[in-house]
């Protein structure tokens, strides 16, 4: 874990959304926090008060005879049990563009600087609070846009993978030990093929492990991410009312005009804790329009980065060309085939459509009555989660491509620990592999990290967190 560090200077940033609202909340953090609002709140003694109290008084203007900005309660967090582990100071103001901005803009005038994305969090892993996997929890916290999504991210922001990761690094650190033992004390003619018996157990034990893990990154993935799913179909099949459906609002404009979605729409939607973001494309079809067409094109990419394709045909009509075509293009992908306007009469010849798709995923709806919407959301759940999905059954979920990627990079060195003393290798060139293993499950946790890394991750965040 980072060391302990306490010579940064502070900063100031607005942790909440911009805009109208009942308060916004000011948060400065750093060693002079303290003195920089002193300068700037009248009320009561802040340096006298007790940590973690909140104390009400008025934000003034000192560069300006006092003038008097705002009413606020003001929350002071000493060191070190704060989120940073630094002096933490949070003003509560009224919510409003201009009241926000005076405050924020005279923190800076009494010492403060703008925070960076993501500093705070930042300033927490670097003075130990919290571990690097933690902090793309409070990201992913953040982000997240399902029930499920967010158990995940609290799981993570609970410590659960890093202390898993922990354990698999501490057990390298065991075997790493027993192994520099053995090279330096041979006192047995056989230490040589002990010891590479313990490298390849070890080895073998330690992939058992990171399988388990990895078996969980595909359905955390989808929870932290969400399914690119593309509802697609010819024009006027009712793509843009399954959407409004989905969503449970009139999102998309809806008319009996072939055409009338002429580009990609977009949304997020909670499936059955499974988070979609779902493209709405333009009808499918040969057309001289040219906006049209530009759609058509735009709707074809969709069809290929889509993870799942909801594809709508007219049960009221029978099957054509175009239908076909799009059967056929969706013929290797996550496709669900639903059969809409079952408010009216059967027309498509539902033999032909089975054996078009080896009836498999078909099922019928109404958009515009919303009927066959359960099962058509049970149906994406249990493509994606056989099981469903309970948190409390997995103590840890993979969720980050970062992790995934470090951990099947930890699975090859391993591979490699065995693949070695099979090969003969001596033992002190295969335990570089071992420690590689190591060292790439502590790029997880950021137990060994680089500047570069750092900036990146924390650019993603959001400013005043």
């Amino acid at each position: 874990m980072p060391l302990v560090t306490t010579d940064y200077d502070t900063i100031s940033a607005v942790s909440t959304p911009a805009g109208e609202g009942g308060i916004s909340i000011i948060r400065i953090s750093g060693s002079e926090s303290l003195k920089v609002i002193s300068k700037m709140f009248q009320g009561t003694d802040l340096n006298k008060v007790a940590s973690h109290t909140i104390n009400y008084g008025h934000i003034i203007d000192n560069f300006n005879d006092d003038n008097q900005i705002d009413e606020v309660m003001v929350s002071v967090m000493k060191a070190p049990k704060t989120y940073t582990k630094e002096d933490i100071i949070e003003i509560n103001c009224h919510g409003g563009i201009v009241a926000t901005n005076e405050i924020l803009q005279l923190t800076f005038r009494n010492g403060a600087r703008m925070a960076e994305p993501g500093e705070f969090t930042k300033r927490a892993f670097l003075n130990g609070r919290i571990d690097l996997s933690q902090s793309e929890a409070v990201m992913d916290l953040i982000q997240a846009k399902t029930d499920q999504s967010m158990k995940a991210a609290l799981n993570q922001l609970d410590g659960n993978l890093s202390h898993l990761i922990g354990n698999l690094r501490q057990s390298i650190l065991d075997v790493l030990a027993q192994v520099e033992v053995n090279i330096d004390y041979p006192e047995y003619d056989d230490v040589e093929e002990l010891t590479s018996k313990l490298l390849v157990e070890k080895a073998k034990e330690l992939q058992q492990h990171i399988s388990q893990l990895l078996k969980t990154a595909k359905q955390g993935k989808i929870l932290r991410d969400g399914l690119d799913t593309a509802i697609v179909g010819r024009p006027n099949v009712g793509k843009s009312s399954l959407l409004n459906r989905l969503l449970h609002e009139e999102k998309a404009i809806v008319t009996d005009v072939p055409g009338t979605t002429r580009d990609v729409l977009d949304e997020y939607v909670n499936v059955s804790g499974v988070p979609l973001h779902l493209v709405d494309t333009a009808g499918i079809r040969d057309t001289e329009d040219k906006v049209e067409k530009i759609g058509v094109d735009r709707s074809r990419d969709a069809i290929k980065k889509a993870d799942l394709v909801l594809l709508v045909l007219n049960s009221n009509e029978q099957l054509t060309n175009e239908d076909r075509e799009l059967i056929e293009l969706t013929n290797n992908i996550n496709r669900i085939i639903i059969l809409n306007k079952t408010d009216l009469s059967t027309n498509l010849d539902e033999d032909e459509l089975k054996q078009l798709t080896n009836n498999q995923n078909i099922i019928k709806t109404s958009a515009i009555e919303s009927d066959g919407m359960d099962p058509l959301e049970k149906i994406i759940a249990k493509m994606f989660f056989d099981e469903g999905i309970d948190n409390s059954k997995n103590d840890v979920m993979v969720t980050n491509a970062r992790h995934i990627g470090l951990l099947e990079q930890s699975y090859d060195a391993l591979n490699d620990v065995i693949s070695g003393i099979e090969n003969g290798l001596p033992v002190d060139l295969v335990q570089i592999d071992m420690t590689r293993a190591w060292d790439l499950l502590g790029e997880i946790t950021g137990e060994s990290y680089n500047g570069e890394l750092l900036d990146q991750l924390f650019s993603q965040f959001c400013l005043g967190k």
